[in-house]
Parts: C-alpha cells; structure tokens; sequence
C-alpha cells in the first residue's frame, strides 16, 4: 500500500502508478489511515455503483450508534443538514422522489434551450482572453462559463453571483479525506450563508416565480409529493457545486493534458468533429472525481474478502477509468477513443442527472478556444491543488499569439 498515498504531492501529481499496483494486487484493500477499503477495479466499482447493499447513507435504516459510527460533531450541523438533504446522499425511497420531482424541471429540453446562451457566453468569454493575449484559462474561462450557466438556470441575479463559488469550494472541502478542523469550519460557515441565501431567494420566487429551475423546484410535484424547503435549499446547492466543480476542473486539467500531448492536440485543431470523443477521452484520462465513496448496510463480499455492515467502501474513479481489462492502452491518451464506458459520471441511480449540461459545457468552450485562439500554448507550468477526490489546478496560464 506504500505507492497509495493520497496526501503525498507526488501522488497527487500522478495517482495512475499506484492504481496500477492496487489493481495488480487485488480487488479490494484495506486502508487504515481512512479506514476504508479501496476498489480499484472497473468491473467492480461500476457493479458495486448499482450494489443496493451499498448506500450513500445509512441513516435511513440505522442510527449512527447501531450502524458502529461516531456521530459528526454538533458543531458540524449546518453542514450536515445541508449535506444530508441533497438527493446525492440519500437513498430511497427519499432519492427516488426527490429525483423524480428534480427531474421534472431539469429536462433535457432545458438543457437544449440554454445552449445558445452556453455557446455565446464561452464565445465572449475567450474573446476576452484572445484580447488580453492570454490569461488564467481556470479563472477566465473554466470556472465562469459553469457557474454562470447553473446561476442562470437557478434564477441567481447576475449580482448575487460572486459568493457561488467560494461558498461551493469551502463546501467541498469535506467531500476530501479526513478533512482538517479549518476546513470543517470554512465548510459550516458556508453552509450557513448559502442556505440563507437560497431561503431568502425561494421564498422571493414563491411570490414572484420565473422561468427558472427554483420556480421549477418549488411547483414540482407528483402525486401530493412536494419538495421541502430544506429539500429544496440543498437541491440547489448540490446543483450549483455539482454543476460547476468537475466542469471547471475538466475544462482546466484538460487543457493541461492536451498540452501534454501535442500530437493529440495537433489531431483535435485538424477535425473539431473529434470535441464529443475528445471530451470522453479527457475525462476518462484524468478523472476530475477521483473516488467515491459508499457504505456497505449489508456484509457483502469481494474475491472472497467479507466486507461487514458498517465499513465503507472507496470506490476509485480514476484507476477503474485506467484498467487495462477495459481500455485498451489506458495510459494512452487517444482522443479518437471509440469504445470508452468511463464511469467518471457514477452509474446506477445517482448517475449525474447534470451529464448533458456539463458535456454542452465543455464542448462549448473548447470549441470556442480551437476557433477563436488557435494559437494557444502553455504560459507556465501549473500547480496542483493538494486535494485528492476532487482532482484540480490552481490556475492554467496560458498565451494566445
């Protein structure tokens, strides 16, 4: 286990060697600085996806005591209530009816009518960086494109929006591994103001409704089941951060690897009908999620390993994205991929409902940078954030001309 270090910059710099040997080695390992057990196989993570002896929670059939788990701190309530409420961690029959009622108003005809503002706004947004002759394409490109087209499909006044993304960083922060105390209270502090925002924002719509997705969410209903304030405040934060944070962190870290591989990027400026294969391949190379994690509520067994009630499970996006018994030369970056059934969107019933958007994202803004600055190189080599599961850049400079 000594190559699977998760803290470790070097790790984090290349985890693909060490899912190599974790998956040489065996089909589930346990790892006692997290206490988990690490999945680092395709098969396995995308059937253990579909698993319903796993949960995202087990709150809803066991009390924290019963299940062998210390309760969060009450001083991590807010975040917990905000956390606990999204439908990415619950479990049904709770799941199902606040994914149905989402559902209605996050349809794939929502999604086909915000492409033209998609397309014009990543249009304008590398104009600007075209003029300037460079930038930060994480800052000036990734990371606004996302979080303006979730603010604008959830109703955010364009003035409101500058907190979004700050409040969804410090709100990922403990979707990392143990978590650090600062991080917990950046998390909570987060969890405060953004909820109060969206209170104050629904309740707005409830006398004044739009056409936008909290309208949607608040005249959802399906058979007298409606959504609870609380239901509601979390659905939309977890679309926000959902929305936006492994956009903005495939946009940026696929730039970095096409800029890796000149030959691929050479390929893509030559026929842009390679955007849809190209934005699979990149994701599918350098998984923006790493891992994902599940709760075993019923002992289950793995290769003739007992996995008990109460453990959990690392389900590793990332190796399972680069096992050789599914990709061919996995190591391989090929942007022409064909058969290429990555998991880096989940499977099974928490499947990412925002797949469509996120891909007319990404397609979006490359293409608008294949076109509008076909010139664009590397300015400096980037850092890496020191997070694992959510795998990311500080910033990507780059120079146009």
């Amino acid at each position: 286990m000594s190559a699977f270090d998760p803290w470790d910059p070097a790790f984090l710099a290349d985890p693909y060697p060490a899912y190599a040997e974790l998956r040489a080695r065996g089909r589930v390992h346990y790892y006692a600085p997290t206490n988990q057990w690490l999945v680092p196989r395709h098969a396995d993570v995308s059937a253990l996806l579909r698993d319903r002896r796993l949960g995202r929670t087990y709150q809803h059939r066991f009390t924290h005591e019963d299940f062998g788990r210390t309760p969060p701190p009450p001083e991590h309530e807010p975040f917990h209530t905000l956390n606990d409420h999204g439908m990415l961690d619950l479990e049904p029959p709770d799941h199902t009816r606040i994914r149905r009622l989402v559902s209605k108003a996050f349809t794939p005809r929502t999604v086909e009518r915000l492409k033209p503002y998609v397309e014009r706004l990543a249009g304008e947004l590398v104009d600007g960086l075209v003029r300037r002759g460079g930038g930060d394409l994480l800052a000036d490109i990734a990371e606004p494109l996302p979080v303006a087209v979730i603010a604008e499909m959830l109703g955010v006044p364009e003035s409101d929006r500058a907190p979004l993304r700050p409040w969804s960083a410090d709100i990922c922060g403990m979707y990392e591994l143990n978590p650090s105390q600062e991080a917990a209270q950046r998390a909570v502090r987060a969890s405060v103001e953004f909820s109060g925002y969206l209170r104050e924002l629904i309740a707005a719509r409830r006398k004044e409704p739009g056409d936008d997705l909290i309208s949607g969410l608040i005249a959802a209903h399906d058979e007298g089941d409606r959504l609870t304030e609380q239901e509601m405040i979390s659905t939309c934060v977890l679309l926000l951060n959902a929305g936006h944070e492994a956009t903005v962190n495939a946009t940026a870290g696929g730039w970095w690897t096409l800029f890796r591989h000149p030959d691929q990027l050479a390929a893509l400026r030559a026929d842009h009908s390679l955007i849809p294969s190209a934005i699979e391949e990149l994701m599918r190379y350098d998984t923006p999620l790493q891992l994902f994690e599940r709760w075993v509520l019923d002992e289950i067994e793995i290769d003739g390993t007992t996995i008990p009630r109460g453990a959990e499970l690392a389900l590793l996006f990332g190796s399972a994205n680069h096992d050789p018994a599914v990709f061919t030369d996995p190591g391989r970056l090929d942007l022409a991929r064909a058969d290429n059934p990555h998991i880096s969107f989940s499977a099974g019933i928490h499947y990412c409902i925002g797949a469509p958007l996120a891909r007319l994202e990404l397609a979006a803004s490359m293409r608008a940078l294949l076109e509008r600055a076909p010139t664009l190189t590397l300015a400096a080599e980037p850092r890496r954030k020191p997070n694992f599961v959510i795998r990311g850049l500080e910033g990507l400079q780059v120079r146009v001309g």
